[in-house]
């Protein structure tokens, strides 16, 4: 296992780190996110596949992904050394073939036209360099390869509750549509029926949604709100 420190992420706070490994982040946000990308899915995956977890953070993702995807090996990238030695230990714990690598998602250490999936789950708005990101992701994929994208938009990232606990580079934070646009550019296909605007309670900072859940209200529709989170399955060109 490789250790590495890359100056083109903003690393997560103390407090960050922590709640990372717990179970509301576990339940309420990693699994939720990865029921929902299944379903944006444009057909079947390869029965043998190679998945790359970009900002695997502690491997709290790889059980999930295992379960829904069954990958013949998880690749765990990451920036952070205390995470890469948690994520081998999950791994570990978890009897799950996982090859942890330190890397910089700028600057991904695998060949081209090397893996089928690449799973980036709230790792985006970490990163400096977006655009070079998304050219590797782009690169390391097969083509006809998958990209399971999800991500927070500015307009929670830019919240009392956000800026107070955790950090983040605020000059590249993205509406969804911006995201959206990106993957576009990027060379990467996809349509209406691969796209989903989640608008959970943990992503409304003004109210985390007790109106809704008290049912004073209802939530304001998609085309009206300003969209918390983006989740969005985009394929390379075959």
């Amino acid at each position: 296992m490789n250790k590495f420190h890359s100056p083109t992420y903003v690393e997560e706070t103390r407090i960050g780190f922590i709640f990372l490994r717990t179970h509301v982040w576990q339940h309420h946000v990693l699994r939720v996110a990865i029921n929902d990308l299944k379903k944006l899915l444009p057909g079947p995956l390869p029965e043998k596949n190679v998945l790359l977890d970009v900002g695997c953070g502690q491997g709290k993702s790889f059980r999930y992904l295992n379960k829904h995807f069954r990958p013949e090996k998880i690749i765990g990238i990451d920036a952070d050394p205390l995470s890469l030695q948690l994520s081998q230990k999950e791994a570990d714990n978890q009897g799950i073939n996982a090859e942890i690598k330190g890397g910089d998602c700028a600057n991904i250490p695998l060949d081209s036209n090397s893996v089928d999936i690449i799973f980036c789950h709230q790792t985006f708005h970490h990163l400096v360099e977006q655009e070079k990101a998304l050219a590797e992701f782009f690169r390391v994929l097969k083509p006809g390869g998958i990209l399971m994208f999800a991500e927070s938009t500015k307009y929670y990232i830019d919240t009392w509750v956000i800026r107070w606990f955790f950090r983040h580079p605020m000059h590249v934070q993205k509406s969804a549509d911006e995201y959206l646009a990106m993957l576009k550019k990027q060379g990467f296909q996809f349509d209406a029926s691969n796209v989903s605007y989640p608008y959970l309670w943990w992503s409304r900072a003004k109210d985390f949604g007790l109106l809704e859940r008290l049912r004073i209200k209802s939530p304001p529709p998609v085309g009206i709100r300003e969209e918390t989170l983006i989740n969005v399955v985009v394929q390379k060109p075959v």
